[in-house]
């Protein structure tokens, strides 16, 4: 035997077998250890669909009150069957495509995880507010009067709707509006996924990482802005539901903590400059009067 080959033998019976590598786990095995995550996003999802079934609050409308509520009747420019396209659908397909790149499992099933539960959240508490609130949209007369001839109780004033049932329940639905509150969540969370990967705030200055990460943020606005050009709802709906889509988002995304960390970054110094500023102005007009 030559000394090559005693160099090569393993010292003991143990290392003649080569450890395997660790193999990275599949989606599978990880959501299966999120099983309880996914059994809270199911009943999140029968919670939604019991708030969409019942009958929501019918508020108080009398003939004095149907000013503001006399736009025509028009059909969605974004229609509801586009909604969880858009706002979820379109983000896995990021997702995924990250995941082909980078084969992170970890990474895959979060992000999808997180996004479905920021949708969800956001959307029973917007359909919760929704049926509690029955706020009339501004297309309630023609919901309620399809035929223009307006007919109210005798003694209350009170409307008496003679329009399709289902379009006069939706016609009390209208803060805040879905399709804002599920259009800055899931495209929020978009936006906040990107921030992360695309490490916006590593302040390197590329405007173009920027222009990225704000552009789901755009279509979320311009979705939101399309509610009340359609006159489904009031410009406050409109800025209820993107706020609390906002707030909940943020609460679930942990990435957005660094962006709340870069502003306060740069927040401090620019409030410390500006109270100097007036200090430095307040101090001459003393001296200017004195």
């Amino acid at each position: 035997m030559r000394v090559a080959d005693l160099l090569d033998m393993p010292s003991s019976p143990h290392d003649a077998v080569a450890a395997p590598a660790c193999a990275p786990p599949s989606l599978l095995k990880v959501a299966r250890t999120h099983a309880r995550d996914w059994a809270a996003l199911l009943l999140l999802a029968a919670v939604e669909v019991g708030l969409n079934v019942i009958q929501p609050f019918h508020r108080f409308v009398g003939a004095d009150m149907l000013t503001d509520l006399r736009y025509p009747l028009k059909s969605n420019t974004v229609p509801v069957w586009a909604v969880p396209i858009y706002a979820v659908i379109g983000p896995m397909v990021i997702f995924t495509f990250y995941f082909v790149r980078k084969r992170n499992a970890y990474d895959l099933h979060h992000a999808i995880l997180g996004i479905l539960f920021a949708v969800f959240i956001t959307g029973v508490l917007t359909d919760a507010i929704k049926d509690a609130v029955g706020r009339p949209r501004p297309d309630f007369f023609w919901r309620c009067f399809p035929d223009g001839k307006a007919v109210f109780d005798k003694i209350t004033t009170e409307v008496m709707c003679h329009g399709i049932p289902s379009v006069v329940k939706e016609g009390y639905k209208s803060f805040p509006s879905g399709h804002s509150s599920w259009s800055f969540s899931g495209l929020g969370f978009l936006s906040w996924y990107l921030a992360g990967k695309l490490t916006l705030f590593d302040r390197r200055g590329h405007i173009a990482k920027l222009c990225i990460v704000l552009m789901p943020l755009l279509i979320a606005v311009m979705i939101a802005i399309s509610r009340v050009d359609d006159y489904w709802h009031h410009w406050q709906d409109v800025f209820a539901g993107a706020v609390l889509a906002i707030i909940t988002t943020r609460k679930l995304y942990p990435g957005a903590d660094e962006f709340v960390m870069f502003v306060q970054a740069w927040w401090s110094p620019l409030l410390a400059t500006v109270n100097s500023f007036r200090f430095h102005q307040m101090r001459k007009v003393r001296l200017f009067l004195d």
